[in-house]
């Protein structure tokens, strides 16, 4: 297969922009550099374009070496005809290709192979083509007790099986089949007798129905969970009325052996094989194939999500430079403090007890002040685990007695703290630091910069993924770690306040040559411009070339250093200065005078039009960072635990969470809660990315509260129609809770927007 043209076909663009694109793969070259400095090159094709003709050239690569190696192994076997080759070549799919394989691969000794050996197959190659012979009678010539054929039944039994393994091995019937119980077929779902109450979590699909073909991912997931966890059982139906399908899909491989008049004895013996070969041998395949591609259909989606979920978490807005105190909540043990300068070094920790069983609520107001007074804190960001909301009003308290400190405080998630403070990377940064004391340090830094944090996580610890244990792990780690590349590039990084962690998701840079460019930095002070970067150790050309654009100078010897400007294009910006006789400090930011510039003015052998363009465009904002602005809200007072809710309640969210089937927002009572997509608008939703994305602030109302099951249905229309209203005896209660706490306290400036993700309840 021509893996090139096959691609440019699903992409619909020229073969000669793929092939320069994996040509420049193949050299070592990474999707965000491709895409933004290689655009003459590829024709223009995006990142989003290259990632999918990345995948797929990962893809058909496979499917050309296993080709190769079928072919080989037909060979071997002196089996491997014109034809045969032809299909084989001209296969596209692993599924399709292992079909064709099916007839020659190895495999254990069947029954079908027993009576080959048997000398049976002359007797089934009979009853195939001569259909005037009564099979009894044929079968007299096979007996052979040495052989194991003792008599007539056990000569038609061997005949049959070698029929039923050539039928079950035909690729094009087994392709049909398939497709026919695809569109048709029905997966039910049983607890598992004696399970019940163990299966509590999955009472949903006690006794289940839908097509198969139609089931979300996340629905399937969970069936395929319950099924391995050994509390349900599924089962494929061929269609809904299960034995008229299975008796026309008999009829179907009975066509296939062109049985035409069941009244001639062979015929009625090859229908009669027919149904032998669907029930036992095509369907049992079928089922399995059709598991399997439910799964994987199931896993690519759950994968997509999970990866549109952190592309919104990473490119959350900073709360910018600003010096931040971070507190890891906790009752008894108490809550962590740590404070960070503007760039995010540590400057103070401590450990206070406010909450039973110490009590010491002023004492830690007290301690916090003067914390917030010595370093001219101004942020305070708060974990949302236990004990966020009492921790929330502990500084609320210290604003209230202290008027004069000028500081805001928000509320994020903490997902993920535990799990860089545990980690190797936390342990070299602060080795003397208690692991808990660490995780404040990560909850203070995710609100000034959440991208420059988050990469210090494993992407699959951050908790916005749906049903994440259960997919292939291989591509779900491929798929967000592009997903990490692809927005540290298109942030760019700062290469004098960088981490090891965070330079390493750079394009062209790997971990040792992070950590060289950190050691250089800490020991030659701040790099002045980007041409020191060629003193790095192990830092080559091809690597500079690869990571120049992403990393950002500031304040360096050269303007152009702050910009995503690569150095290569350097002299397209010193082409345009002689032509207009101005300095660069003149023209950079002048947003009139560069959209004057005629881009093809400037174009060459080595800088097209795109690249130009580009140059003109970056020269307008250096630098520019493509998070939105920075915003905030503050949750409901009074609504602090999900017995504080009522329905009917007005309140304002952040979106933690976005599935296929809606979206959780978390309200501030420690438990999310979920919009399902019928009420995320009141237009016509079909997919919940259309509609909203991790991070986003919403307004929603308050449909129904099951506090066992610790269950809240919200939603997002401005006049639902779902609301049940409370009932009588607790209606006085309502009015008297909402008139007692305003709906909204003060709003105050800050972020919520780098808000984490919690975990999806399962």
């Amino acid at each position: 297969m021509d893996v090139i043209s096959h691609i440019a076909e699903e992409l619909s663009v020229n073969p000669k922009q793929v092939s320069a694109a994996v040509k420049l793969l193949d050299e070592g070259a990474t999707v965000p550099f491709i895409s933004r400095y290689r655009k003459e090159a590829t024709g223009g094709l995006d990142d989003s374009q290259l990632r999918m003709l990345e995948e797929r050239l990962i893809y058909l690569r496979e499917l050309n070496g296993r080709r190769a190696s079928i072919l080989d192994s037909i060979r071997s076997q002196d089996k491997l005809t014109p034809e045969l080759e032809l299909a084989i070549n001209s296969a596209d799919t692993k599924t399709l290709l292992e079909d064709l394989y099916l007839p020659f691969k190895p495999k254990r000794r069947t029954k079908a192979q027993q009576a080959r050996e048997a000398g049976l197959e002359p007797l089934a190659d009979a009853l195939l083509n001569e259909r005037s012979l009564v099979p009894e009678q044929a079968a007299l010539a096979y007996f052979d007790e040495e052989k194991g054929v003792a008599d007539v039944a056990a000569a038609l039994e061997g005949a049959r099986q070698i029929i039923m393994e050539r039928v079950s091995e035909n690729a094009e019937l087994l392709a049909e089949l398939r497709e026919r119980v695809w569109q048709k077929g029905i997966i039910h779902a049983t607890v598992l007798a004696g399970k019940e109450q163990q299966a509590e979590k999955f009472k949903d699909y006690f006794d289940y129905s839908e097509a198969i073909n139609k089931i979300p991912s996340h629905r399937a997931l969970a069936l395929l969970r319950g099924r391995n966890e050994d509390l349900l059982g599924l089962h494929l139906k061929p269609a809904a009325d299960d034995k008229t399908e299975h008796d026309l899909c008999a009829q179907f491989v009975a066509q296939y052996l062109k049985v035409s008049d069941t009244a001639r004895a062979a015929d009625a013996w090859l229908a009669e094989t027919a149904r032998h070969a669907w029930k036992i041998k095509l369907y049992t395949r079928i089922d399995a194939d059709l598991r399997q591609r439910l799964r994987e259909a199931a896993e690519q989606e759950a994968i997509k999500v999970f990866a549109s979920n952190l592309r919104a978490l990473l490119l959350a807005a900073p709360a910018g430079s600003k010096t931040t105190m971070g507190l890891d909540p906790g009752i008894r043990t108490g809550v962590k403090v740590a404070v960070v300068d503007a760039t995010g070094k540590l400057l103070a920790t401590e450990t206070i007890y406010p909450h039973p069983p110490r009590k010491q609520w002023d004492e830690s107001i007290a301690s916090l002040a003067q914390l917030i007074k010595k370093h001219g804190v101004n942020l305070v960001s708060i974990g949302n685990g236990t004990g966020s909301r009492e921790t929330d009003q502990l500084v609320a308290d210290v604003i209230k007695q202290h008027p004069g400190l000028a500081i805001t405080k928000i509320v994020v998630s903490e997902a993920g703290a535990s799990v860089y403070s545990a980690s190797e990377f936390a342990a070299k940064e602060f080795p003397e630091l208690d692991v808990s004391l660490r995780g404040a340090v990560s909850i203070a830094r995710r609100l000034q910069d959440p991208l420059a944090e988050l990469v210090k996580i494993d992407p699959k610890s951050i908790g916005v993924g749906q049903y994440q244990h259960d997919v292939n792990p291989v591509q779900l780690a491929r798929s967000l770690d592009a997903v990490v590349e692809d927005c540290v590039n298109a942030v760019g990084v700062d290469v004098n306040t960088a981490s090891v962690p965070l330079l390493k998701q750079v394009s062209g840079l790997s971990t040792s040559v992070s950590e060289n460019i950190v050691a250089y930095r800490n020991e030659n002070g701040p790099f002045r411009n980007r041409e020191q970067l060629k003193k790095i150790p192990r830092l080559g050309d091809k690597t500079y070339e690869q990571a120049a654009g992403f990393l950002r100078i500031m304040n360096g010897d050269n303007p152009l250093d702050a910009s995503a400007v690569h150095p290569e294009a350097y002299p397209v910006v010193e082409a345009i200065i002689k032509d207009t006789g101005k300095s660069i400090r003149d023209i950079i930011g002048q947003s009139l005078f560069l959209r004057n510039i005629n881009p093809g003015k400037f174009t060459s052998e080595d800088f097209g039009l795109p690249t130009v363009t580009d140059i003109l465009q970056e020269l307008e904002k250096p630098g520019r960072d493509p998070r939105p602005e920075f915003k905030s809200l503050a949750f409901t007072a009074g609504i602090e635990k999900i017995t504080d809710l009522e329905v009917g309640m007005k309140l304002e969210g952040v979106v933690s969470n976005v599935a296929n089937f809606g979206a959780f927002v978390d309200i501030g009572v420690h438990q999310d809660g979920l919009v399902h997509v019928s009420h995320l608008s009141d237009t016509f939703v079909k997919d919940p990315k259309d509609a909203v994305k991790v991070g986003d602030m919403v307004k929603v109302t308050v449909l129904e509260i099951d506090v066992a099951r610790k269950r809240i249905a919200l939603s997002m229309k401005t006049a639902p129609d779902a609301v049940r209203q409370p009932r009588p005896e607790k209606a006085e209660k309502s009015v008297k809770k909402q008139s007692a706490a305003p709906k909204k306290v003060e709003p105050v400036r800050g972020t919520m927007a780098d808000v984490l993700a919690k975990a999806l309840k399962k």
